[in-house]
């Protein structure tokens, strides 16, 4: 979709406070905090100078979920824990794990001693490779959307919105951190982003489709493909990737960009973050 209006954009971050905490900063603002959340902003979205105390406000909340999340596991100890993992093979396609049980284990082995068995000896090695995949996946990139979500360009979101994890610019974006797919020619990708950032939307899943506004950061180890998983925990590397990317881009009509699904064509504004050594 094309750029956001700046009420638009005031609506959405207001959208995306829990509505307790959006008591909250009424509060703040001497205003009253009854009714709903659709009430609640209708009555303060067009207070003069209201946007920055939104983002102060949001941004304030956030280094509070980072600090319960530090209290839990510091950055440096759960940095120790994710190189403790040293071989990334999902055992098990993302996504059909139940699909492999039923056609290999259920519907295949008639005896109870051969299903356990075979439970032991191959799906427990299986389940705890896509577990570790997972978990990996999962805490690299928390560590990654935390850094992003503190730089000054960015406001992240406190509650899921379909579609918006971040603002960049005053922009909503669907934050995706993944790797370079296997088959894209990566010369391309380094030199035409925005060629990949186009492939990236018409060759999404149709049951994860969408056409929000993008920013994919995607982790690459040009010397070694294969290899890319182990850049996205060398934090030093990434976080300096990172901030020099947010410090130099700025999000204007430029970034829009056409793309086809399923006979259909829609305009999307996206950016390629891409993390490479």
């Amino acid at each position: 979709m094309p750029l956001f209006s700046a009420k638009e954009v005031r609506n959405l971050k207001l959208g995306s406070i829990h509505l307790e905490k959006l008591r909250n900063f009424v509060d703040i603002l001497g205003q009253s905090n009854g009714g709903k959340a659709t009430d609640i902003i209708k009555r303060i979205i067009d207070i003069p100078g209201i946007d920055g105390k939104i983002d102060a406000f949001i941004k304030k909340e956030y280094t509070c979920r980072i600090k319960e999340r530090k209290d839990l596991i510091s950055d440096e100890d759960l940095t120790k824990e994710l190189y403790k993992v040293k071989d990334f093979s999902w055992g098990v396609v993302q996504g059909q794990l139940d699909q492999k049980i039923q056609t290999e284990y259920v519907r295949r082995i008639v005896r109870y001693d051969d299903l356990i068995s075979n439970v032991k000896s191959k799906l427990h090695s299986d389940i705890t490779s896509y577990v570790i995949c997972t978990w990996y996946n999962h805490w690299t990139t928390v560590l990654i959307e935390e850094h992003i979500s503190q730089h000054p360009k960015v406001i992240p979101t406190l509650k899921n919105i379909k579609g918006i994890d971040i603002f960049v610019d005053n922009q909503p974006f669907d934050l995706k951190t993944t790797y370079l797919p296997r088959d894209y020619d990566m010369k391309d990708a380094i030199k035409n982003p925005k060629n990949l950032a186009v492939w990236m939307y018409e060759n999404q899943g149709p049951q994860r489709f969408g056409a929000d506004n993008r920013l994919f950061a995607i982790l690459l180890d040009t010397n070694n493909p294969a290899d890319s998983w182990k850049l996205k925990r060398n934090f030093e590397l990434v976080f300096s990737k990172i901030d020099s990317f947010f410090n130099k881009e700025k999000v204007s009509a430029a970034d829009e960009l056409v793309f086809s699904f399923a006979k259909k064509t829609y305009t999307a504004v996206s950016k390629v973050l891409l993390i490479s050594q």
